[in-house]
């Protein structure tokens, strides 16, 4: 199953890169902003929770998504660049297993503790 949803999600990057194709934008710009939704974990400076807050409205897809649809709505260049990178960014992350934040701890995600193994994994070592 795993394998699966890394799948999916490099599809969805995938498709990030056939909307960014879809614009007017040179590459460079898309290499350039592709990390800057990491800038939401800023917010783990102050404590954990201001931080999963922050990290997470930068990397939620349908947050993503609703400025990318705002942006095609309101024909905004800048929004609709904003969610397709948005959009891309959060499938890249987890295709590598960084999922959206619990409030208690950096490394526990929707997708499981980062680093730790899980306990099919314990089973099979």
């Amino acid at each position: 199953m795993e394998r699966t949803l890394k799948l999916e999600e490099l599809a969805s990057l995938g498709f990030s890169v056939f909307l960014f194709n879809q614009t007017d934008y040179a590459w460079w710009v898309y290499l350039a902003f592709f990390l800057a939704p990491d800038l939401g974990m800023i917010g783990y400076v102050i404590n954990t929770k201001v931080g999963a807050i922050t990290y997470n409205l930068f990397h939620h897809k349908g947050i993503a998504l609703c400025i990318l649809i705002i942006g095609y709505y309101y024909s905004t260049e800048w929004l609709v660049l904003s969610g397709i990178i948005l959009f891309g960014h959060a499938a890249f992350d987890r295709m590598l297993g960084y999922g959206l934040k619990y409030e208690d701890d950096f490394k526990h995600t929707h997708l499981g503790w980062i680093g730790r193994a899980n306990d099919s994994e314990k089973n099979r070592l």
